[in-house]
């Protein structure tokens, strides 16, 4: 006979718990029926704060319950529970007996006790409609028209404090952090790596408050005004409290169920309550002493009650508190043992403070047993760390973490690689070499690994290939074809918006990987003004205001100077704009100005100036061809053999606004001299007495290549002709942020298979690569002038950050070589001692 479960709540862990049961109740031998607090079904918390870019809670939704047998009633909470009756009353007055129940009632922010908390403006972080309201608190204070940047404040440095924080950057506010203790995410992260991470997120215009806390909040005019108790006073648009968690026991409490001192409802390791047949999951459980605020611990929670409830006899494994996660930009991760506070265990560091990485493994006494660590800044080691934590180390402990990338590590077969849901290696190896798994998606679909928090991913495809199954090539979940089928597929049907494209030839709403890789195809494509229609909401952060974002939160204005010429008049009006607009002005290497230090609402401004004067885009904010560079040639040196200044500005001219995989720069020299620097560029060309040489392949960057030459003693017109073939060949075939040096190394026959392409035309189609080119420069458009044109796309740059009048109280200002220039903490000023790379032990 089917029986009754009561689940009380549908957060993430009360879902799992339904959808465990369910998979596992062969014989239907429970009927499930929830009540939920919220009216909506159980959705993502971990990915909250991308709900603040999409505004779409229903990419956020978890999988429904689509079975006869369960019962889900939305807005309609248990309000009493009588376990000497087995039964439950709702909100509503609905009174129904069960068999069993489960509490999975979560957990509510802790506010702490801080005059004015309750004031307008002041929000918890937990929810979408938080969000919501949050959202609402900031555009109110935009059309209040109050001078000044718009500012926030987060009670709380930990995980969620600086989730939030994001969140509130990504609204347009400059956000405060404050953390009552000595230092950000005091529970995960060490001393060093926390103060590496300050340093981080403070070049992202967040300023830290550590070691202090509000003591009051007041309203003045329309402001809040926090007063922490070190005697700082902030004035604030927006305060976030996001300080950590209580467990929502209340229901348990008046049951007269036991619970802890501190809350939660006490559990046995069968998650057992102290009342028959009642068990309580998540984060309202206090499971010997501890409340669990991680979501691995509830699933593994749901997934003992779900046993238990068969006849099983699970019990709970214990927690696995590791965590990894990108937190404004900057990867941290924490596993095992990261404070070293078992007896004996001894402490590796690697800080490189230049390359901008922390990373710590904590050993036993005896440096043979991994227990644990801090990775901050790149923490790519963490899916093969995070496994080995109560294992033999595999050699010197410093050659896990060293600068050089470390020892290749093999994973033992019982090694866990998903800890949200206990998925060992074996685990995968045997979907995989049992054919029930062929890729990723398989994986999830058949181990639930990676369908967690996701930091596993790069672990299942290191595996997939260890079992000799050749990795797909698809761009994303969302899209089975590589960028080079994606762009001929855009290319063929004359699709214009991703949203066709998904729709078509893709699966769900998209991510952060296909959508900008589709903005550049579409670009590349001539699909319109990048910020116009449904193609602003897929590009990258810089080009969202065509400019690029620097350290202290304002932005670039780079204008196009072909081949590094410009007249007198034309530098007058640079130097006026710097002038009038308070901003820094650089002669970079690739012969342009740059000018730092705009905010976003000047931008349009700055730009009018620019235009109006006969300037255009630089594209230093896209991936694009960005200069091409020149010697001054025949026109002055006596060396020159060749005009490299007249074809210099031909050659940007004619691939300006070209968008691609990646930036593209070039190069013109004179004479083999090579003042240009050519061969260190993308595409270079070097003046002979017979013409030119044309060389491909040269970047630079973290692995300097010098290019190869492709074609040699080439006159104008056909050296124009190959470039012109090399170019979109690159475009059509390259991957996703692939520069031209590794594209060409990548390409089976490597150099000689590209020249037998793209110079003796093996492959037919050198007509249609020239003609592609050729429609694009009959195509161009300044894509700045096309904003000034558009008020749709002018009214972006009303930014909530940088709105005029009063300065950014957080950015002050030095003289520094006849300039002003920002200070930034944790950057080193001019004289100081840079931090020191330093291996410790």
């Amino acid at each position: 006979m089917t029986r009754t479960l009561v689940v009380v709540g549908h957060g993430m862990v009360g879902h799992r718990l339904v959808q465990a049961l369910r998979e596992k109740d062969a014989t239907d031998q429970w009927r499930v029926v929830v009540f939920a607090e919220e009216n909506r079904p159980a959705y993502d918390r971990v990915a909250l704060s991308s709900y603040v870019d999409t505004r779409d809670a229903s990419s956020l939704a978890l999988a429904p319950h689509d079975d006869d047998l369960v019962e889900l009633n939305l807005g309609d909470p248990v309000a009493h529970l009588d376990p000497a009756a087995r039964e439950v009353r709702t909100a509503s007055g609905r009174v129904l007996g069960y068999d069993a129940l489960v509490l999975a009632t979560g957990s509510v922010p802790f506010v702490p006790p801080v005059p004015g908390r309750d004031l307008p403006g002041c929000h918890v972080y937990r929810t979408i409609e938080d969000l919501d309201a949050i959202r609402a608190t900031v555009e109110g204070a935009v059309r209040s028209h109050r001078a000044g940047r718009r500012a926030g404040m987060v009670l709380g440095g930990g995980l969620l404090g600086l989730e939030a924080a994001n969140a509130l950057r990504g609204l347009g506010i400059s956000p405060h952090v404050v953390e009552l203790g000595p230092r950000l995410m005091p529970l995960q992260v060490d001393e060093g790596g926390a103060g590496l991470l300050k340093r981080l997120v403070e070049k992202l215009d967040l300023t830290v408050h550590t070691g202090t806390s509000a003591s009051a909040i007041e309203r003045d005019r329309g402001r809040l005004i926090a007063r922490l108790s070190n005697g700082t006073e902030l004035d604030l648009d927006v305060v976030v409290f996001s300080a950590g968690i209580r467990p929502r026991d209340e229901l348990a409490r008046a049951a007269g169920l036991a619970v802890g001192e501190r809350g939660g409802v006490l559990v046995d390791e069968a998650c057992r309550t102290s009342a028959e047949d009642v068990y309580a999951v998540g984060e309202c459980a206090n499971l010997d002493g501890v409340v669990y605020g991680l979501v691995a611990p509830g699933y593994s929670m749901a997934e003992v009650v779900a046993d238990r409830l068969l006849g099983g006899g699970a019990a709970f494994p214990g927690a696995d508190t590791s965590t990894k996660l990108k937190l404004l930009g900057v990867d941290v991760a924490s596993f095992g043992d990261a404070h070293a506070r078992q007896e004996g265990a001894l402490e590796v560091v690697v800080n490189d403070a230049v390359a901008g990485t922390y990373a710590k493994v904590v050993v036993s006494d005896d440096a043979r047993t991994l227990l644990g660590g801090v990775l901050v800044g790149d923490a790519s080691r963490y899916p093969v760390l995070r496994p080995l934590v109560g294992r033999p180390v595999p050699g010197d402990p410093v050659s896990l973490i060293g600068p050089a990338g470390g020892v290749e590590l093999t994973l033992p077969n019982d090694a866990q690689v998903c800890s949200c849901h206990a998925v060992t290696k074996q685990h995968v190896v045997d979907a995989v070499t049992s054919g029930d798994a062929v890729d990723v998606p398989g994986i999830k679909a058949c181990t639930r690994a990676g369908t967690g928090c996701g930091s596993c991913v790069p672990m299942l495809r290191k595996l997939l290939s260890e079992c000799g199954v050749e990795q797909s090539k698809a761009l994303c979940e969302h899209f089975d074809q590589s960028r080079a089928e994606l762009f001929e597929v855009v290319r063929s049907t004359g699709i214009t918006t991703f949203s066709e494209l998904i729709d078509r030839f893709g699966r769900g709403r998209g991510c952060d990987l296909c959508k900008p890789t589709v903005a550049s195809i579409l670009a590349s494509l001539d699909c319109g003004h990048v910020l116009g229609g449904e193609q602003a909401a897929l590009q990258d952060t810089n080009d969202h205001f065509l400019a690029n974002i620097q350290r202290n939160g304002t932005y670039s204005v780079v204008p196009r100077i072909p081949g590094g010429e410009i007249t007198p008049e034309k530098l007058i009006v640079i130097g006026e704009v710097a002038r009038d607009f308070g901003l820094y002005t650089k002669i970079t290497g690739g012969q342009r100005i740059d000018l730092f230090g705009a905010t976003v609402d000047q931008l349009p401004r700055i730009w009018r100036r620019l235009v109006d004067a006969g300037f255009e885009s630089g594209h230093a904010y896209g991936k694009a061809l960005r200069t091409v560079k020149s010697c001054v040639g025949t026109t002055w040196c006596r060396y020159g053999v060749q005009d490299s200044v007249g074809l210099a500005i031909a050659l940007e001219l004619r691939y300006r606004g070209l968008r691609s995989p990646h930036k593209l720069k070039s190069a013109v020299s004179g004479c083999a001299r090579e003042c240009a620097e050519a061969r260190g560029k993308d595409f270079g060309v070097i003046a002979t007495e017979n013409g030119w040489n044309l060389y491909v392949g040269g970047n630079g960057g973290f692995t300097p290549r010098h290019a190869d030459l492709l074609a040699p003693d080439l006159d104008t017109a056909t050296l124009v002709r190959l470039i012109d073939r090399f170019l979109v060949f690159y475009i059509r075939t390259a991957d996703r942020l692939q520069r031209t040096s590794a594209w060409i190394e990548g390409l089976e026959g490597g150099l000689d298979h590209l020249r037998a392409v793209v110079v003796d035309d093996s492959l037919g189609i050198c007509a249609d690569l020239e003609a592609a080119m050729a429609g694009h420069v009959a195509s161009y458009a300044d894509e700045w002038r096309g904003v000034l044109e558009d008020p749709e796309k002018l009214a972006r740059f009303t930014s909530f950050v940088n709105a005029p009048g009063t300065p950014d109280p957080t950015i002050s200002f030095r003289e520094e070589r006849g300039q002003k220039v920002p200070v930034l903490l944790g950057v080193p000023t001019p004289g100081g001692e840079n931090d020191p790379v330093e291996v410790s032990r």
